[in-house]
């Protein structure tokens, strides 16, 4: 049993030494490109239209993908900076202890997304198999994706990085043909003046907040790759360019081959890969969707992870991976109550985790000056991060504050602007004031090790 857990990745939560980072601008952007060309974006997408027009559309993924890509991209700097992963890194604003707190819902969303993920490869698996075959199982097909991902991910980040420089080539083969064959086959003018709908659900500010709130989702997993990039400035643009070139291509098909499903009188469905049979790619498209939506749920189980691992740091990197697999293998076989609810579940990560990050970023930026202690923050022996008790109560007051904040004005009382850039703004303001207040601005500066304030070339 030693022996074969010797393969495994024995990942951690300390500082990843600059002599074993990996990541080059190559791998980082392919990185970032292959999980967000998903079919979960497409699906996204796919949503937007009727409701507003495609030009709207298209208007809402690029400003707020480029938007949305700016913090996640500096949140990665991080990373890369400080050698930790995501979670760990929430310790210095929130304290040795109070970081329990977002570890714990991190790893609950990870599980979510990850079933959602396991559900749609299902589909797609079942798909290419039944074309191929005939036989239909999509229960069997969920589980083996799970039993997949687990096999992949238990080799660590660098089982992670090996498969994303493939299936990012292969999405953008796929998507490149895809746009083709409908750009040659239908009249793109009837999808710039298809009218919209007469009820719509969702407004043009409203897809632009889900929009932003999709790329804000991946904050809370982004220090766990750029940890192992090999220089600020090569993850920072790496990762801000592979998730922009991402987020327009996927959810741009999506609202393409929607609106042309809907010029076409198909039947509409939240599969695409139904969609893309109607125009001669079902075979191919299940099986390259079916690897897309497998290095997506690679990452998602990778992070939720190293998530359990910031409050269990003495554990092995397998275990809880194996515990956490079989989870995510139990809930994907939930499918349909899945989807019904997967707006809502993004919007929900919007409210948990954008005061988060909000407050990371200030801390980071702003409160601290771009200095952490990478190793105090891993094991705690300076004591620099322990605040009142393990506490910083500023961090976690403006944290319930902020989700409080975002859920009422997501759910209860939805603002025709959506609540997202608000929350981040107002919870980053706050938290900033708070700690004004409490005069802890440079409380822990000069305890700090020296890590450069400037991007490294």
């Amino acid at each position: 049993m030693s022996q074969l857990t010797e393969r495994f990745g024995h990942d951690n939560i300390s500082p990843t030494p600059k002599n074993e980072r990996s990541m080059t601008f190559f791998s980082t952007f392919t990185l970032w490109l292959a999980a967000n060309v998903v079919i979960t974006s497409v699906m996204t997408g796919m949503m937007f239209v009727p409701d507003i027009s495609f030009q709207d559309a298209m208007i809402a993924i690029f400003v707020g993908s480029a938007i949305g890509a700016i913090p996640l991209a500096l949140t990665g700097v991080i990373g890369t900076r400080t050698g930790l992963p995501t979670m760990v890194i929430t310790r210095a604003a929130f304290g040795q202890k109070g970081a329990v707190l977002p570890a714990l819902v991190n790893t609950i969303i990870l599980v979510g997304w990850s079933w959602i993920q396991a559900y749609m490869a299902g589909l797609s698996l079942d798909y290419a198999v039944k074309h191929a075959t005939g036989y239909s199982n999509i229960n069997l097909f969920v589980i083996l994706t799970e039993v997949l991902v687990v096999a992949i991910t238990i080799y660590g980040h660098r089982g992670v990085e090996s498969i994303e420089k493939w299936v990012s080539v292969a999405m953008l083969i796929l998507s490149v043909l895809v746009f083709y064959k409908l750009f040659t086959t239908y009249n793109v003018s009837a999808l710039i003046e298809m009218k919209v709908s007469e009820n719509p659900v969702i407004s043009g500010v409203i897809a632009f907040d889900i929009v932003v709130a999709t790329a804000f989702s991946w904050m809370s997993t982004v220090c766990d790759f750029n940890r192992h990039c090999r220089s600020e400035k090569s993850g920072m643009w790496g990762t801000y360019l592979g998730y922009l070139l991402a987020s327009l291509i996927a959810m741009g098909l999506g609202a393409v081959v929607s609106g042309f499903s809907i010029l076409s009188n198909m039947e509409q469905t939240y599969d695409p890969t139904v969609l893309l049979a109607a125009y001669g790619f079902g075979l191919v498209a299940s099986i390259v969707v079916f690897f897309s939506v497998l290095s997506t749920n690679v990452m998602a189980l990778y992070s939720a992870t190293m998530s359990l691992m910031n409050v269990f740091p003495k554990t092995d990197f397998w275990k809880p991976l194996l515990a956490l697999g079989m989870v995510c293998t139990l809930g994907a076989l939930l499918k349909e109550t899945l989807m019904t609810n997967f707006f809502n579940f993004v919007l929900l990560i919007a409210t948990l985790f954008i005061p988060v990050f909000a407050i990371v970023l200030v801390d980071y930026f702003f409160v601290k000056k771009g200095h952490y202690d990478a190793e105090d923050l891993a094991f705690d022996k300076k004591g620099l991060y322990r605040y009142q008790n393990g506490f910083n109560i500023a961090a976690c007051v403006t944290y319930i504050l902020g989700a409080l904040f975002a859920y009422y004005f997501t759910y209860v009382h939805p603002l025709s602007i959506g609540a997202t850039i608000l929350t981040f703004i107002l919870s980053g303001l706050f938290y900033f004031g708070l700690m004004a207040a409490s005069k802890q601005l440079s409380a822990h500066q000069e305890h700090e090790t020296e890590i450069p304030t400037k991007l490294e070339v």
